[in-house]
């Protein structure tokens, strides 16, 4: 599964690299730039965070919401920011606006949340957060917006 933080400053999306499965930490991409400009991660399990995030990339039909997102395990969480914002689809296809200027997501997100209110980029609280977190690690990927 991933076990993750992602964090979005107003400004840019960021999140770490690290998968955990039974206590082995491996590196893996949760998060990328999609055709339309906007970027897009995931939180949860892995193989779910990839059919939702082809799901947002395929055109972000309802119709065509993925079966995974329906049931009580299995599911992920998708991250999506572009120039008007960031959003957040969790099991059902609604986009839920994030209307703070910052927030966070994932096993690390107290930590990422606690270094954006103290002023840090989306980049330096994945960093925080990675030191603090046991789940968190591995590098980082971020796109501005």
């Amino acid at each position: 599964s991933v076990m993750t933080v992602i964090a979005w400053d107003g400004k840019t999306l960021a999140a770490d690299k690290q998968a955990t499965s039974c206590g082995l930490a491996m590196t893996t991409t949760k998060i990328r730039q999609i055709e339309d400009g906007s970027v897009a991660a995931y939180t949860g399990d892995q193989d779910s965070g990839e059919v939702i995030l082809q799901w947002y990339e395929d055109g972000a039909d309802p119709m065509l919401w993925p079966v995974v997102q329906q049931t009580s395990k299995g599911w992920a969480r998708l991250i999506v920011a572009d120039a008007k914002g960031c959003r957040v689809y969790d099991r059902r296809p609604i986009a839920v606006e994030v209307e703070d200027s910052f927030a966070a997501w994932g096993a690390g997100r107290d930590f990422a949340v606690a270094a954006l209110h103290c002023g840090k980029s989306a980049r330096e609280a994945v960093e925080i957060a990675s030191l603090y977190s046991i789940d968190c690690g591995k590098g980082m990927d971020a796109f501005d917006l």
